[in-house]
């Protein structure tokens, strides 16, 4: 190779690593954040566990964590988060509109969503599967005892689609009556309209606890019949933010894999492990690489904990949901849930 040639090359290579090293430009979203001073996010009109507003207003839930968490991050207070509630219908429209800054909204990954409504998807928050609830009195054990009968589903879901598949796959003929609100598909339910429900098995158990007059007179059948990967969205083009939301999801992640709690967030920032101190910015400083300062993941994890202090809390077994974590444990214990490492 000539002097001139190698040259060239040195320099390429030299460019190439400063650009690897610079600090990542705060991005549009980011920016109209912080000049507002608040995060806009979009949640479920009323999911217990997920998201959902108490007699004063004041939201809770996993879903709502993630937001917070965010808003810890990004703003340095856990409160500076706005909440539109929407339905099925609006949620997508509210993001791409600019309405909202991220769609934390129980909402399902899939291939048409991620390739054709301009929109990104993050971090998968909670592994879900799609579930029937029936009352007791039926005596009704699996879901191919549906043959012919009728189930309330909400319309503009992923559930209405996977319960026709799921009938004509099974011959099951299944009649779908078909709601635009969830409150009117479990409304509707409730009342007899239907003789079964269907969604997310997490929103069967949320439904259940808060809606039966009695909880035990309703049962969830075994049968999972699709793969439901939840997790926050946000608009596509903003590679920044959608790196933001999704590093701050990895890293309550790997806060709980490596024993990071609320209760102890301060104290671990002098843990000589090196994968703590990047996770704290006590060591590296990987906050600007995301246009944030070194102790943005800190103060997510001492806004709300970790994901599986956030878990138990909303929706585990000693919540009202008493969901088991099963395949939402971390990769280590025998679930599915891992996160990309933070260094």
């Amino acid at each position: 190779m000539k002097l001139k040639q190698l040259k060239l090359a040195s320099a390429a290579l030299l460019a190439l690593g400063a650009m690897a090293a610079a600090p990542a430009h705060a991005g549009k979203t980011l920016d109209s954040v912080k000049s507002r001073g608040q995060v806009i996010c979009g949640v479920n009109t009323g999911l217990a566990g997920f998201s959902a507003a108490d007699s004063s207003g004041k939201w809770s839930g996993l879903d709502v964590d993630v937001c917070r968490a965010v808003a810890a991050a990004v703003l340095g207070d856990a409160e500076k988060v706005k909440y539109v509630p929407l339905n099925a219908q609006q949620r997508f429209t509210a993001l791409q509109s600019g309405e909202i800054d991220v769609l934390s909204r129980n909402t399902t990954f899939t291939l048409t969503r991620d390739a054709s409504l301009g929109l990104s998807a993050t971090a998968v928050t909670y592994y879900d599967g799609q579930g029937f609830m029936v009352p007791v009195k039926t005596k009704i054990k699996s879901a191919k005892q549906l043959k012919g009968q009728t189930v309330c589903v909400q319309s503009g879901t992923t559930t209405e689609k996977n319960l026709t598949d799921y009938s004509k796959a099974n011959g099951l003929n299944i009649k779908p009556v078909v709601f635009e609100k969830l409150e009117a598909a479990t409304g509707a339910y409730f009342s007899g309209r239907c003789l079964a429900y269907t969604t997310d098995a997490s929103g069967l158990a949320s439904t259940r606890n808060k809606e039966a007059k009695n909880p035990d007179d309703h049962v969830i059948l075994p049968e999972l019949i699709s793969k439901e990967p939840l997790g926050p969205m946000v608009r596509r083009g903003d590679d920044e933010w959608t790196a933001i939301v999704k590093w701050v999801i990895f890293g309550l992640l790997e806060a709980e894999e490596y024993g990071i709690t609320q209760a102890n967030v301060d104290k671990m920032g002098s843990d000589p492990s090196p994968s703590v101190q990047r996770i704290l910015g006590t060591g590296e400083d990987t906050g600007k690489l995301l246009g944030l300062d070194k102790e943005w993941m800190a103060r997510a994890i001492k806004a709300t904990g970790n994901y599986g202090e956030m878990f138990e809390r909303n929706v585990g077994v000693k919540s009202a949901l008493k969901l088991p974590r099963g395949v939402n444990n971390q990769w280590n214990k025998g679930g599915v849930m891992y996160a990309l490492p933070i260094r």
